[in-house]
């Protein structure tokens, strides 16, 4: 297994109500089963020896000698192998009746946890059966006989800990914890635990499924874990209700997998922990104050290094389908405001006819209508130069006057050739000067335009040009308000394209053709009328540096980790050869940029990213990035 995962599944065998043998032999199968795949750890639902649903017969000596009977054979069973296991069954303790999880590994009972919350209402009665989980932490004997069942931990405050990794940590709840205003998760999260097991038994009814995922995913996220949830599923009683095995594997906010109601399927997913330490690092530090509970850390042994991880993520991570429309209305909102707050008579934006500048006019039309003003107090303003095509000259116009904005043409050629005369630099040399010289008169122009209408210019770069550094240092890097700062070039485009398939006629199709136009500064000279510079092939592909950005920003992967995450989720689409190409000019260029970043203007948070330095992401302009760069030279 890759460093910092660790592979965990969940599985809910066909029962038997009461017949312990039974659904003993279902359980040790799926153990074997789930060892052989790699799995380190694999949850069984609540009071999966017995059946959820046994009623009065769970007093009975028999069931409850029985269950204890199985769960130490299941102990027995793992030792010698590479995998502990959460198993769910009824407990007599001190003439005490209690619903528990029992954790087995290395040949032992690790430890056992009672539910805290029992639910009695509707079609649960657990209160009739079972009494809660207090504070007290203490040691029960569970087969006298034998040494090794002496002694074992009984309590709600318990972390199972492996010896070799200081992050694989796990701690236990079951069901209606969950469902309480304060879960004892909570607690066992600050107290250090970085996977919760939740073994429930959560039946049916038409609205439960999404209830059930909401509450997994989003607890999982308050918490910065792992949650590790199964349900009791098939073979328990339908006398009253029925069980579909729903069961969920969540992270940090996201669910990895998930067995669908009915299912019945062993579900697994490589749970990070890296990403999970990460995440905690950022927030956690604000529980530093709150009180810790005292917790019993009992070690196991795995090896949870073998086989590869197969998990892939999201290609396009900063696009959720369905929300773009929100999108649109956080940039026109911020947009709208600043607006109002300068009493501005005119916004002024470079329209060049490409993605980025597109969305920004969109933005622009939405915040004018907002705050019912006309759109021709939009001055959109197209600059053709040395580089400039026709296609993406006359798309301008056609997209300025769709909207219904004023337009003005300024061709600005002369004003750079006398520039660079005036500064002795020669215009066939097509250095960064030359290029450079063009961003910043058509940076000069709309700012002197803003101050003759009493307006100010709307930036239109994009959070991937950002973290590359791809704009001219006071040039297109520089505007009054960027709405555009936090949204990277693959959202761009898939916003540009929303916005195409929700209008018709001339604008859908201008629209439609700015999407197909390579992406491109056009700041050198075109070739019979045909873009020369394509800025995909200088930098990289936009898709590949929107995936490094997000997942080194937000989840803090280290560059090995992007590059491995990217060739397993990329597959087909990009070689390693190609993925480490770019990722190391991503690297090189993220910290060589970083001065562009850190005097940016004011911009509004659109993704959950944002590189201004008045936001989440603080870095110095001199940080030195040769850490980052030696690993992947080590690859």
């Amino acid at each position: 297994m890759q460093k910092g995962y660790v592979k965990v599944a969940v599985f809910s065998p066909k029962i038997k109500v009461c017949d312990v043998e039974f659904n003993t032999k279902g359980i040790l199968e799926a153990i074997s089963k789930a060892e052989n795949k790699n799995v380190s750890l694999i949850a069984f639902p609540e009071l999966s020896l017995c059946g959820y649903t046994a009623g009065d017969l769970t007093y009975s000596d028999v069931l409850l000698d029985a269950c204890k009977k199985s769960l130490l054979e299941i102990a027995e069973f793992t030792d010698g192998k590479n995998i502990i296991a959460f198993v769910g069954l009824p407990l007599a303790v001190d003439g005490l009746l209690y619903n528990v999880c029992a954790c087995v590994g290395n040949g032992i009972v690790l430890g056992v946890v009672p539910k805290s919350y029992l639910p009695n209402y509707n079609e649960f009665y657990e209160k009739r059966y079972f009494v809660s989980a207090d504070d007290t932490l203490r040691f029960i004997d569970l087969d006298t006989d034998k040494e090794k069942f002496c002694s074992v931990p009984f309590g709600t405050n318990i972390i199972f800990s492996e010896k070799t990794n200081s992050s694989f940590k796990v701690a236990c709840e079951l069901c209606e914890d969950l469902w309480t205003p304060v879960p004892p998760s909570i607690s066992h999260s600050v107290g250090g635990a970085k996977i919760i097991v939740n073994l429930s038994a959560s039946s049916e009814n038409l609205t439960k499924p999404e209830t059930r995922r909401t509450l997994v995913k989003e607890h999982s996220a308050r918490i910065a874990s792992a949650y590790v949830y199964a349900n009791a599923g098939d073979g328990e009683s339908t006398t009253d209700c029925v069980f579909s095995g729903h069961s969920m594997i969540a992270e940090n906010g996201e669910i990895l997998t998930e067995n669908l109601p009915f299912e019945n399927n062993m579900i697994i997913a490589d749970v990070d922990l890296d990403a999970i330490n990460f995440q905690r690092s950022k927030t956690f530090n604000q529980v530093f104050g709150v009180k810790k509970q005292d917790y019993l850390v009992v070690s196991f042994s795995l090896d949870i290094n073998k086989g590869e991880t197969q998990r892939t993520y999201n290609k396009l991570p900063f696009i959720s389908v369905g929300e773009e429309e929100f999108a649109l209305n956080i940039q026109s909102a911020g947009l709208r405001k600043r607006i109002e707050h300068t009493n501005a008579n005119k916004i002024v934006l470079g329209l060049s006819g490409g993605l980025d500048s597109t969305l920004a006019l969109i933005v622009a039309v939405r915040a004018m209508k907002q705050l019912n003003r006309p759109l021709k107090d939009i001055l959109a303003v197209t600059m053709p130069c040395f580089g400039t095509s026709s296609r993406t000259y006359e798309n301008s116009i056609k997209l300025a006057k769709a909207y219904g904005v004023t337009l003005e043409k300024i061709d600005i050629g002369k004003s750079v050739k006398r520039h660079l005369k005036d500064i002795s630099h020669q215009e066939d040399v097509h250095d960064a000067a030359y290029e450079n010289a063009q961003a910043r008169e058509r940076t000069q122009v709309l700012m002197d335009m803003a101050n003759m209408y009493n307006g100010f210019v709307v930036g239109t770069g994009d959070l991937s040009e950002l973290a590359l550094g791809f704009a001219t240092y006071n040039g297109d890097h520089m505007s009054m308000y960027a709405v555009n700062a936090s949204v990277p070039k693959t959202l761009v485009r898939h916003l540009v394209g929303f916005e195409a398939k929700n209008n018709k006629g001339k604008l859908k199709w201008v629209l439609e053709d700015i999407l197909d136009t390579p992406v491109s500064p056009e700041l050198l000279p075109a070739t019979n009328d045909k873009i020369n510079q394509v800025t995909e092939d200088i930098v990289g592909p936009y898709i590949l540096h929107d995936f490094f950005l997000y997942y080194f920003v937000k989840c803090g992967f280290s560059p090995e980790k992007i590059y491995h995450s990217a060739v397993r989720t990329f597959d087909g689409e990009f070689d390693g050869k190609t993925i480490l190409k770019w990722l190391k000019v991503f690297f090189r260029r993220f910290f060589n940029q970083q001065f562009k970043r850190s005097c940016m203007p004011d911009g509004v948070k659109v993704s959950e990213i944002s590189l201004s330095p008045r936001g989440s992401f603080k870095m110095p302009s001199d940080a030195i990035s040769k850490l980052w760069q030696k690993q992947l030279e080590n690859l």
